[in-house]
């Protein structure tokens, strides 16, 4: 089972983002604050969990968490202020709206611009350690996953539904058909599925 707590003094917030790599849509990120005595045999990172998974342990999170909060950052501002400050701008967002004032945070990662004056702690692979980051991984994979399969309904042709906006061989063909849509981002290099690296 993960860690509860990194320390038990503070109240303490897990942040997580899902979407950095996409070549559409937005970077969404949550953060989440549980009980001190909070306990969960099978929430973990996102990545190692099925869809079903997923969807049945964000409702449990919903219900159980403290607080929780859940932002996203459009590929409109990660084209001008880049996608590693698009994903600490997210979880700020989130922060600012959490009902419970974050005195720790928790991050995934080996970085994080400051969020106001609370101290955070970085965890690599912490989505995979802490209870309170796999949870927000949880959720800002949910909610993004379910962003993106409303935007398939309006354009089909990139097999959003399946691919999320990740760069699969799919979704850079249909780039190549049907060319951008305002969803996407624009500063991401679009490479041919058809050219072969040697």
């Amino acid at each position: 089972m993960l860690l509860a707590k990194y320390q038990d003094i503070l109240i303490e917030a897990g942040c997580d983002e899902a979407g950095r790599g996409c070549l559409a849509g937005p970077v969404f990120a949550a953060a989440v604050i549980f009980p001190k005595d909070f306990g969960h045999e099978i929430l973990t990172d996102s990545k190692q969990l099925s869809a079903t998974q997923r969807t049945e342990l964000r409702s449990i999170i919903e219900m159980e968490a403290l607080a929780y909060a859940v932002a996203s950052v459009s590929p409109q501002e990660i084209d001008r202020i880049n996608i590693h400050n698009a994903s600490y701008l997210a979880m700020h967002r989130a922060l600012d709206t959490l009902s419970l004032k974050a005195e720790y945070i928790l991050v995934d990662g080996n970085r994080f611009i400051p969020y106001q004056q609370t101290p955070h702690c970085c965890i690599i692979k912490g989505d995979g350690k802490y209870l309170s980051i796999a949870a927000a991984s949880i959720l800002a994979k949910t909610y993004r996953d379910e962003y993106m399969e409303k935007l398939a309904e309006e354009f089909p042709q990139y097999g959003w539904c399946q691919n999320k906006g990740y760069p699969t061989i799919q979704h850079r063909s249909a780039i190549m058909l049907n060319g951008l849509t305002h969803h996407h981002r624009r500063t991401f290099r679009v490479t041919d599925p058809q050219l072969k690296l040697f």
